[in-house]
Order: structure tokens, then C-alpha cells, then sequence
């Protein structure tokens, strides 16, 4: 680390901090059942759809035998749970979800 911070610049950033819902998708021992291309592309597809709709502010698939990825979600985390819930891949049993409530800074973003 180079840049110094001071207690007042973390203060002044913790006041701008906004609630956010982390949604860690991990795969689950049905990944390779029989129609699992298909029901990972309608997850696919939702997923993009909810980040189209705001509902997901960062998407980020990951490329791992056990994590499948995770998404900063827009909405408390009992709603996002609900939402993953009904995602395809949970759903047919290739993923499961954990959902925790957690903070972000507005602005913060992935660089182009």
C-alpha cells in the first residue's frame, strides 16, 4: 500500500456506505446432470436479466470447480435469497446460494 488514509477519510466513507446483498453461488454435485447445459443457460440468461434490471449492481462469474460466482444484489437480502431461490441452477440442484446483507460505497465499480 502506498496512499495513506486517515481515520477521517474512512469515517467520511463509511457515511456514504449504502446496504447491499452478497449472493455466493457455489456449485453443487448436480453440475453434471443430464440437461445441465440448458438449465445453466436459462440461469445465464436470468442473471443478465437481473442485472439489466438494476436488481444486480455487479455481476461476476468465477472460474472455479467450486465457487460458480457472485453478485452484489440491489435488494435486502431476504429478497435477493427469494430471488436465488427460483434461479434455475438452484433450483434443479447444480447450485446453492448463500446470501448475506452487506455494505458498499456508491460509485465503486469494476474498471472499464
Amino acid at each position: 500500500m502506498s496512499t495513506t488514509v486517515t481515520d477521517e477519510q474512512v469515517q467520511a466513507l463509511a457515511a456514504t456506505a449504502k446496504s447491499f446483498s452478497l449472493a455466493l453461488l457455489h456449485w453443487s454435485p448436480g453440475r453434471t446432470m443430464d440437461g445441465a447445459d440448458e438449465i445453466e443457460r436459462q440461469h445465464q440468461r436470468r442473471m443478465v436479466s437481473l442485472r439489466a434490471d438494476g436488481v444486480i449492481a455487479v455481476l461476476c462469474p468465477v472460474a472455479s470447480d467450486t465457487v460458480a460466482g457472485v453478485a452484489i444484489m440491489t435488494v435486502p437480502a431476504e429478497q435477493a435469497a427469494q430471488i436465488m431461490a427460483a434461479d434455475p441452477c438452484v433450483q434443479a440442484g447444480m447450485m446453492h446460494c448463500d446470501v448475506h446483507p452487506c455494505h458498499g460505497f456508491p460509485g465503486d465499480g469494476l474498471p472499464a
